[in-house]
């Protein structure tokens, strides 16, 4: 009889503990559980050993009693030992003994344990671990939305297995926010609950605004005579229009600050960003004769000494 390494079969180290042997159970049953591979021998015989390894290591008595034994097999190996020759009755359970009073009575479908674990064990439990159930897969799925959905929150409508569902979008909502749907996911196996499905948030990117968290960058644009007598323009924002004062002698490129007209925080939607205004003063590219003989007026004021240079 050949030793069996449970935790090789469950893909775990030996220094696993609880959460991680049932994790990795979890996911190798629900890869091979039968009732995604009906027929298939191969898979129920994974299943199988599966259980029975979940069997051992997810008992304090059984994983002990198991790591004592491996540690006795691998030094009579190290020591020339070969299989046939390793005295399994020192570690076999007695009849009437506590750790496993019993064989079970097997039926179609259930999965028989080795000779190894009834050697070692006597019973286990049998039914309950092939009929333990498995919560589903989580899903995830892409949901694109503007930027002015964002801003407001939206909502979408959801159709799986033919049964529609409206999902919420919250205000504030950013590329990479998750928006959980119970129940959703994969169907889950043995009467387990099914997995959730998760809406993963990308927002589409617009010419008029650039988004840094919660706040907002737009280019404001502004005329020269604006720029250097200053005076009062209309800026767009998200949640309509707001007046801005334009300071005499403001130079392009300067940004101005207006509180609380950017994004709305998740989750917070009374508070918000803000919406940062990039000045960008617009040249004029045509002039009359008028214009411009009163811009080199100007010019010649500001530099007296080349009344015949560069405007001429």
């Amino acid at each position: 009889m050949d030793y069996r390494d449970y935790y090789k079969v469950l893909g775990v180290e030996k220094s696993a503990d609880d959460q991680e042997i049932k994790k990795a159970f979890r996911k190798l049953a629900r890869k091979f559980h039968p009732d995604l591979h009906p027929g298939d021998k191969d898979a129920e015989k994974q299943f199988k050993e599966l259980n029975e390894a979940y069997e051992v290591l997810s008992d304090a008595d059984k994983r002990a009693k198991y790591d004592q034994l491996g540690s006795n097999y691998q030094q009579w190996q190290r020591n020339g030992g070969q299989n046939a020759g390793f005295n399994w009755a020192d570690w076999s359970t007695q009849p009437g003994s506590s750790s496993g009073s019993y064989r079970p009575e097997f039926t179609e479908g259930s999965p028989e344990f080795s000779d190894f674990f009834s050697t070692i064990f006597g019973g286990g439990r049998t039914r309950e671990t092939y009929k333990q159930p498995i919560k589903g897969r989580d899903l995830e799925q892409t949901i694109e939305i503007t930027l002015e959905e964002a801003f407001k929150g939206t909502e979408r409508v959801l159709n799986r297995g033919g049964k529609k569902k409206t999902i919420r979008i919250p205000p504030g909502s950013a590329d990479g926010t998750r928006i959980r749907v119970t129940g959703e996911g994969e169907t889950g196996y043995a009467g387990g609950a099914s997995g959730d499905l998760f809406l993963i948030v990308t927002v589409k990117t617009t010419p008029d605004f650039e988004r840094h968290d919660d706040d907002l960058y737009t280019d404001l644009k502004i005329s020269l005579f604006t720029a250097v007598l200053g005076g009062e323009v209309q800026v767009a924002t998200l949640s309509g229009n707001v007046k801005l004062r334009i300071p005499v002698g403001t130079q392009s490129g300067k940004t101005i600050r207006i509180s609380d007209r950017g994004m709305p925080r998740l989750r917070q939607p009374d508070q918000r960003g803000d919406l940062y205004a990039r000045v960008l003063i617009q040249v004029p590219t045509t002039l009359t004769d008028e214009e411009r003989a009163l811009f080199e007026q100007l010019a010649n004021l500001a530099n007296p000494t080349n009344l015949h240079g560069d405007h001429a």
